[in-house]
């Protein structure tokens, strides 16, 4: 397991927009080996873009039409070349540094447990 973060307000938590979204289409990243390239529908109508470090562990076309949790106000940024406009949710039962040293990962991507609107707040 990783160490755990520091301690956070509640403040600090309330500022973080949690959403459910749809993946709409998912493909291979075109510059990375681990990132997955999803579009999502989060209720906006607009479309959002997302890179993800799930490549190995999801076939991109098993991901199209599953809803996922999504940390919906992060600030946009470039990964590799490509716009990325939010996190997924996910975790996993070893941390990065384990992984890194060769140990088997999995990663499980947060969902809800039935159907919800797409762009519903997450609290």
């Amino acid at each position: 397991m990783s160490e755990p973060k520091p301690q956070i307000t509640f403040d600090d938590f309330a500022k973080v927009d949690l959403r459910i979204a749809r993946i709409t289409e998912a493909e291979n990243h075109p510059n990375a080996d681990r990132l997955l390239k999803l579009q999502l529908d989060d209720g906006s109508g607009e479309p959002r873009q997302i890179c993800a470090g799930i490549k190995g562990h999801y076939e991109p076309a098993d991901l199209v039409g599953r809803q996922i949790v999504i940390v919906a106000n992060l600030a946009p940024r470039k990964i590799r070349g490509e716009e990325s406009r939010g996190m997924l949710l996910a975790g996993s039962d070893i941390g990065k540094e384990a992984a890194a040293e060769g140990a088997e990962r999995n990663v499980v991507l947060l969902a809800p447990m039935s159907e919800l609107p797409v762009g519903a707040v997450v609290s």
